[in-house]
């Protein structure tokens, strides 16, 4: 276990959002989207701001891809790409309605000093990947069951030269890893198991047998879609059970409100990629 008066470090990092602008429950292609139920693009704007403020202030940087016409998902912005050491592996959409959004993500990269490789497989970006630079030399975790595939697991691995562990999801309501589990620092994570087959929570048991595992009442909330930068965890409000024991395992949570953006099946990290030079 854990002590609570363990000493957290927090490490600078870079993030990338776009703002939701163009935000609206059009279709629905997860489990929380209704396109009954309506959103108030203001508040959501508000919301958003409110999640860049925070970082910002948490002294991290955070770069903003301008919002498109025609693509409401934009906002989630971790869907665009994964990158490691500079290298930023691109995004493949599994529906066709947020398939735009690769071009996007893929201009962006290009413009900069980030290696951009293509990617051939159907991939949905830190949606369903995760990385620990000091878990076992640098490890990715990946996901799949509903929208990444399993062999852009194997590409992401050729790509970026780290190794992926394939964790499969088997809850439709956790469409995505980041849904589901959540690196807290450079090798330790936070996960709820329901979210996973059998198998998969024995892999992450015997990987990480220090992990934080949240309940069925957090993940529901989306509290494990979250931002950490070693000490400091950005979570959805509504998780206050898992802020608690993140609190008592040596982490700060941080709360933000989020209420519009989880009408798109969406929380903190789903708005927010890191871009790891």
């Amino acid at each position: 276990m854990v002590s609570v008066n363990q000493e957290r470090t927090p490490r600078k990092r870079t993030y990338l959002m776009s703002p939701p602008e163009h935000f609206a429950v059009e279709y629905a292609i997860n489990p929380w989207m209704d396109t009954e139920t309506p959103v108030d693009a203001g508040l959501a704007l508000k919301q958003w701001e409110g999640l860049r403020e925070t970082l910002a202030g948490l002294g991290h940087t955070v770069h903003v891809l301008p919002a498109e016409p025609g693509l409401p998902d934009m906002v989630y912005a971790a869907n665009g790409a994964f990158v490691v050491d500079g290298v930023a592996y691109g995004a493949r959409f599994r529906h066709e309605q947020r398939a735009a959004e690769a071009t996007a993500h893929r201009a962006f990269y290009e413009s900069g000093d980030w290696g951009f490789v293509a990617p051939s497989e159907t991939n949905e970006g830190e949606g369903d990947f995760a990385y620990l630079p000091r878990a076992y030399g640098g490890l990715i975790l990946a996901g799949y069951g509903f929208r990444t595939e399993p062999a852009a697991h194997a590409e992401a691995q050729e790509v970026l030269n780290r190794p992926a562990v394939s964790l499969r999801l088997v809850d439709p309501r956790f469409y995505h890893l980041d849904t589901a589990l959540a690196a807290l620092d450079d090798q330790r994570i936070t996960y709820f198991p329901g979210a996973f087959s059998v198998a998969s929570q024995k892999v992450l048991a015997q990987l990480f047998p220090d992990a934080v595992l949240a309940d069925e009442v957090d993940a529901f909330a989306f509290g494990l879609n979250l931002v950490s930068d070693g000490r400091n965890v950005v979570l959805n409000s509504e998780s206050t059970g898992l802020a608690g024991k993140l609190e008592a395992a040596g982490y700060t949570p941080v709360l933000v409100e989020l209420g519009e953006l989880k009408k798109g099946g969406g929380s903190v990290k789903c708005c927010v990629a890191e871009l790891r030079p």
